[in-house]
């Protein structure tokens, strides 16, 4: 069966805290999240083999096995020494991921915009653009390779690689075993598509499915009146305060349009014991939401 689990970081207390809280909720898994109140993680330097170890063995002894950790960042951000300051991280965390206690580690595939890693930018969907994200993915998926981890893709149609389209042109061109792609359905829709959803959610997984490592649950609607980029007021990274931007808001899962039955039924042909990640809520819609993904999955048998 799938398992659900949850972004370690919607949690903000000390490790121990952090584990005891997820676990009284239900989870089995976490993806994880550097951000806790008693240990530093901040630099690359700051991640070590000891620190990880010790992440790891305390999920480990609340029954949350690690499933995959957070590297969200702006790959291609267009200042080359905040560019490097970012991939230095990034880099850092896949080194020591074994260490954390799962191989995969996840970023988006970033944009050219300076204000917002969420923002398109022209320069996002030009070859030029194309070509500069996938030279950092190449490097950043044989890091992954060389320490026994793997890269995984998280697309954002405002970012680089948005598009089905495009996420199949690049893993045709990065071919590579350090490379896998997260699966986020709701990343994929504009207002465009967005009225088409079984039609779009059927070219994911045809073309997809065997990319997929991870997935994540959360939900997609249209934004109506207000265009402006969305944030939730909680203490979280930016990553797990957006909710949207433009057209398209992306709330909590069960709180949008997104065909769940369909999403859980094709998720599950090729990976029926994946984690699915619940993610864009806050402490207090934790059992809500739970409650709604265990449903779906019971409604479906997977």
């Amino acid at each position: 069966m799938i398992q659900v689990g949850i972004f370690s970081g919607y949690f903000p207390y000390t490790l121990k805290e952090q584990a005891q809280k997820i676990r009284a909720h239900g989870f089995n898994t976490v993806q994880l999240d550097l951000a806790f109140k008693d240990i530093d993680f901040s630099t690359p330097e700051s991640i070590t083999k000891e620190k990880a170890k010790t992440v790891r063995e305390t999920f480990r002894d609340h029954d949350l096995p690690v499933c995959c950790i957070s590297g969200y960042t702006n790959i291609v951000h267009p200042n080359p020494a905040e560019r490097k300051k970012r991939l230095d991280y990034l880099k850092a965390i896949i080194r020591n991921a074994r260490h954390f206690g799962s191989p995969y580690v996840i970023s988006e595939t970033g944009t050219f915009n300076t204000e917002s890693d969420w923002v398109a930018h022209p320069k996002n969907k030009t070859e030029e653009g194309f070509q500069e994200c996938k030279a950092v993915v190449k490097e950043l998926s044989q890091i992954a390779y060389d320490h026994g981890a793997m890269f995984l893709l998280e697309t954002y149609v405002n970012n680089v690689v948005g598009s089905v389209e495009e996420t199949v042109r690049l893993f045709a061109e990065v071919d590579h075993p350090g490379l896998g792609l997260l699966m986020d359905p709701t990343n994929y829709f504009e207002s465009h598509n967005i009225d088409k959803m079984d039609g779009v959610l059927k070219q994911m997984f045809d073309t997809l499915a065997d990319k997929i490592r991870i997935s994540h649950a959360k939900d997609v609607k249209r934004s109506g009146g207000d265009k402006s980029e969305k944030h939730a007021d909680i203490d979280a990274s930016e990553s797990h305060t957006f909710r949207g931007v433009g057209e398209i808001e992306l709330p909590a899962p069960g709180l949008g349009s997104l065909n769940y039955d369909y999403y859980l039924k094709r998720l599950s042909e090729k990976h029926p014991n994946i984690p699915i990640i619940i993610e864009h809520l806050d402490e207090t819609d934790v059992p809500r939401a739970k409650k709604f993904i265990d449903g779906r999955l019971r409604a479906n048998g997977v």
